[in-house]
């Protein structure tokens, strides 16, 4: 594992378009926290939070999925986004996008790149 980066979980305990794996990230603040997702067989991860107002997806702990399982939803306000993009498309965010985080799968881990992007 390099320098910068991070071990989140093993590999196989993501489920595809199942339960996801919150952690922190205090490298963007004390409260703020990231996730990752495998859906179609790769992991995505992105900062726990709604692009409408800063409030965390999941209502429970790693319930980032709609019923379908085929989106990523906001559990405050329906908003639904693309598990490979974040790209909003439903909800009171329409147009915007989840911050996505640099994710490497090796090895069976689940690693954060920790050059992250700070983006509004």
């Amino acid at each position: 594992m390099a320098d910068n980066e991070r071990l989140i979980c093993a590999g196989d305990a993501l489920v595809e378009r199942g339960a996801g794996i919150r952690f922190a990230l205090p490298e963007l603040g004390e409260r703020v926290t990231g996730f990752v997702v495998r859906y179609n067989g790769k992991a995505y991860g992105f900062i726990n939070q709604c692009a409408h107002i800063p409030v965390e997806l999941d209502w429970n702990e790693g319930d980032f999925f709609n019923l379908s399982r085929d989106y990523l939803i906001c559990s405050t306000h329906g908003a639904q986004y693309e598990p490979t993009t974040g790209f909003c498309i439903l909800g009171p965010c329409k147009g915007r996008s989840l911050v996505p985080l640099r994710i490497i799968e090796r090895n069976n881990q689940i690693l954060l790149n920790l050059h992250l992007d700070k983006k509004e």
